[in-house]
């Protein structure tokens, strides 16, 4: 990784609620809300948004562990912000702390483990070499 990645660093990202969103199985939707599974999606895309400025040409990430707790709903058009903040760097793996609001309202938190490795590497591990 290239240096200036450190405990502290953060990002954000703003996201509207769409219906694309919504808790649903097999295309059926059991809540017009947004979804834990989104918003696993949401946590894991901002704090991968903080990693990508600092990996090399022949870097990768990888989720590696999401802990989650969906704490309130969000209704279609609701305006959350996502804010994931890096708490424990080792040798190659990203931990974050995330928050999602809708205004001061807590809607989830959670805990992302990012790991990186060599794209040989990962290309090994899925069968791909």
């Amino acid at each position: 990784m290239k240096p200036g990645l450190k405990e502290g660093s953060h990002k954000s990202l703003t996201i509207k609620v769409t219906p694309s969103m919504f808790a649903q199985f097999e295309g059926q939707v059991v809540h017009p809300v947004y979804s834990t599974a989104t918003m696993v999606y949401h946590m894991e895309w901002v704090s991968r948004q903080i990693i990508l400025p600092f990996l090399e040409e022949e870097e990768e990430g990888m989720g590696a562990e999401v802990s989650v707790k969906h704490l309130s709903p969000a209704a279609e058009g609701t305006e959350l912000i996502l804010h994931a903040l890096v708490t424990n760097l080792t040798r190659n793996s990203i931990h974050t702390e995330v928050t999602v609001k809708a205004g001061d309202r807590v809607v989830g938190e959670g805990k992302v483990k990012q790991a990186v490795l060599s794209k040989s590497k990962i290309n090994r591990i899925i069968g791909q070499d």
